[in-house]
């Protein structure tokens, strides 16, 4: 497993022997820029693959072994959808985990309330979810987070431990942010993408194309499309002889603080 400390510090070392071995004037420029651009590329690659634990360890599958998966909602709660969600689980006696933003916890309390009251999961996927989220200082990151589960526990009481990052990017600086913040990051092995599939038909055959125990679905909370085949989805996983499990659960980790 690649991790970020291992290529840095390969690249340090591939400095000092040029260093010591004939100095970097008689080094040819590529030997001296390829360590670097192999290590840019290793970091592009990792901040964008949340499931590389490049940066920090993420949760992003179980390990079970009795064919058990979970189902995960970000960016809600919104009026539109997320109360058809929990209608939909509460007829299949199904518990998810909804990975809330801060903003909008605080804009439906009501909705929050709801979530924890049926049995499901809150996490949190930071207060703003803005664009530029991952350019910040660590130190404005730990605050975003923290606002966030505030707006959590003040509305349901509950402190969470786990944390989604914000479109599944990860940096040093939000490394560093979630070890501060005594968080559990958390991540999927299989993507959706809801947010931009919006035909039911492709995105059902999306989700269903291979799943395996301890899959971690992600989905949104904010799709028409979602809604429309989540009965489908949970009758398919059933008769596939899927257990559908809340994610601590599956992932044996606390989910609150």
């Amino acid at each position: 497993m690649l991790r970020f400390w291992v290529i840095a510090a390969a690249v340090a070392a591939v400095g000092v022997i040029i260093a010591t071995h004939g100095g970097w004037e008689a080094t040819p420029l590529w030997m001296v820029l390829l360590p670097v651009i192999a290590a840019t590329g290793f970091a592009a690659w990792g901040a964008v693959n949340v499931r590389s634990n490049y940066f920090v360890r993420t949760h992003s599958k179980g390990k079970s072994t009795d064919k058990s998966v979970s189902l995960t909602f970000d960016d809600g709660p919104v009026t539109s959808f997320t109360p058809q969600i929990l209608d939909i689980l509460a007829q299949f006696n199904v518990k998810a985990a909804f990975f809330c933003i801060g903003h909008r916890v605080e804009q439906e309390p009501g909705i929050m309330k709801r979530i924890t009251a049926e049995g499901h999961l809150v996490g949190n996927h930071s207060f703003s979810h803005s664009p530029m989220f991952d350019l910040q200082h660590s130190s404005a990151m730990r605050t975003d987070l923290a606002k966030a589960n505030e707006a959590i526990k003040s509305t349901t009481g509950l402190q969470p431990k786990l944390f989604r990052p914000p479109y599944g990017v990860t940096n040093p600086m939000l490394a560093r942010a979630i070890r501060k913040s005594k968080l559990i990051a958390v991540g999927w092995s299989i993507r959706s993408f809801d947010t931009v599939i919006t035909d039911e038909d492709k995105l059902f055959e999306r989700v269903t194309k291979k799943i395996e125990a301890g899959d971690i679905f992600l989905f949104h909370d904010t799709c028409a499309a979602t809604v429309r085949i989540l009965p489908a989805l949970i009758k398919q996983l059933r008769r596939d002889g899927f257990a559908i499990r809340r994610l601590d659960e599956l992932l044996n980790i606390p989910a609150y603080a």
